[in-house]
């Protein structure tokens, strides 16, 4: 039986450190809520999220909660409104008392969607 992606994500959650908690759990409603039948994975030490290609990811570094955009020419492009975050090509680094905007997470997530979308249809997948 396959995991639900609830299940995955409660596996990912027990492995960290309860500061990072609170900021993980509003990570992954703010996506779920944009993308609600987001498939939900493990990969590379984080919690993913796949909309027809990888859409993003969510984890944490020992002193920062990542938000994983999988593009860095989004994150080009979205230079000034994460002005005063660490981003570091696709990944954003962040402390976890000190939460990405929600319209940021929102745009990140549409824009990654709309990108996969895209890339299916000039690839010729349905």
């Amino acid at each position: 039986m396959k995991a639900s992606g609830q299940q995955i994500f409660d596996d990912y959650l027990g492995k960290q450190e309860e500061q990072f908690t609170p900021c993980l759990i509003k990570l992954r409603e703010i996506i779920l809520s944009v993308m609600p039948r987001a498939e939900e994975s493990f990969s590379d030490q984080a919690h993913c999220f796949k909309h027809v290609y990888m859409l993003c990811g969510i984890g944490v570094t020992k002193e920062f909660c990542s938000l994983y955009t999988m593009s860095p020419p989004l994150m080009k492009k979205m230079k000034a409104e994460l002005k005063g975050y660490n981003v570091s090509g696709a990944t954003i680094h962040f402390k976890p008392d000190e939460p990405l905007p929600e319209d940021a997470i929102r745009k990140i997530v549409l824009t990654r969607a709309s990108d996969n979308e895209a890339l299916a249809i000039s690839r010729g997948k349905t």
